[in-house]
């Protein structure tokens, strides 16, 4: 039993990253096979001329996913998905995969089995060996942790934290869709509770309920990027919203950044679906998150080379600390930066994105 008058402060309070650095403040490698550990998107370890690439996701039923609308196959696969995103976003490709699930009864041998096509299936597209897990009672639902193993050679890993002034903001794809695809299915779930009769009207909304339901890594960038011969300064992916990762790069780096708002690439699916819920469309890009798109920093001598990739689009460029970091509208005004995405131990209805990474 806790003792009277012990300081007790509530998580909320705190919120996911300030919790994160409390917690491992004191944390210490203490091996030098270990090149990296808490604070970026996977932890990296030294052998030989290669890094070692591990990164691990938890999932919760009802904090991280909805199973009223997620088929568990799509489950399985976005469960696999998000770790090789992480891995993709320190440069390097994922080789092995290791899965725990956490199941209670009401779960049935059939339901396990549509879980593990999905993620068979990405294994399969992605070229990952799935080598071993887990799988254990659960009396609070559906729970899946997935532990992903990747590589590259030791001068490719790009950390977040290593963008310099003057470099150029990229990023992969269009942002926002996998928001907007969650707001669309969220709505017609509401519909069909205040009326069972009603069926989902998801007609017309395929590219965005897939970008939130079967969403994709970019790995392929990873790929493009070494036969370019270009080496991003630093690196991060789209989980958490746009906004929130690049104050991560710039928090890590020391550095101060502008974005400009037209520059930010949109899906018209995307801004359709924002004026349908009377919202700004840039919003969704900058606090919606689950896009796994890659945002990185290039240095400037690289803008040739990257300017002719198709599907990368080069959003600003990061300055000094002192000039903080700046959302440059569309009409030219200058406002600060400011990160309303995912964060795991906020209060219910304080999260934009209530689906998380």
């Amino acid at each position: 039993m806790l003792e009277k008058n012990i300081l007790r402060t509530e998580l909320s309070e705190l919120g996911e990253f300030p919790l994160i650095e409390r917690l491992t403040r004191d944390i210490v490698c203490r091996n030098p096979s270990t090149l990296k550990g808490i604070g970026d998107d996977a932890a990296i370890l030294a052998y030989g001329e290669n890094a070692v690439i591990i990164t691990k996701d938890l999932l919760i039923e009802n904090v991280h996913f909805d199973l009223s609308y997620v088929p568990l196959k799509h489950l399985g696969y976005k469960a696999a998905i998000v770790n090789f995103s992480d891995i993709a976003a320190m440069n390097g490709l994922p080789g092995q995969m290791v899965v725990g699930l956490g199941v209670s009864n009401r779960f049935s041998v059939e339901a396990l089995e549509e879980i593990y096509q999905g993620l068979k299936l990405a294994c399969k597209v992605y070229g990952v060996d799935f080598i071993g897990g887990d799988t254990v009672s659960s009396r609070s639902g559906l729970v899946i942790s997935v532990t992903v193993i990747g590589e590259a050679p030791l001068d490719r890993i790009v950390y977040r934290g290593t963008a310099n002034t003057n470099d150029l903001l990229a990023v992969t794809g269009d942002l926002g869709a996998a928001y907007a695809g969650l707001l669309m299915l969220e709505r017609e779930k509401q519909v069909y509770l205040s009326d069972p009769k009603m069926q989902p009207d998801l007609e017309g909304h395929d590219y965005i309920i897939g970008r939130q339901l079967k969403p994709e890594a970019r790995t392929d960038v990873v790929k493009l990027l070494l036969e370019k011969e270009i080496k991003p300064t630093s690196m991060i992916d789209i989980s958490d919203g746009l906004a929130s990762e690049i104050i991560h790069i710039c928090k890590a780096s020391g550095a101060g950044c502008n974005l400009y708002e037209n520059k930010i690439p949109i899906d018209p699916s995307t801004i359709n679906a924002a004026h349908e819920f009377n919202i700004s469309p840039v919003t969704f890009a900058l606090n919606g998150g689950e896009d796994y798109e890659l945002l990185f920093t290039v240095s400037q001598s690289d803008f040739p080379k990257i300017k002719e990739l198709t599907g990368v689009s080069i959003i600003g460029h990061i300055t000094g600390k002192g000039e903080g970091m700046n959302l440059i509208t569309s009409s030219g005004s200058q406002v600060p930066l400011t990160a309303q995405g995912w964060d795991a131990f906020l209060k219910s209805g304080q999260n934009q994105n209530e689906s998380g990474k």
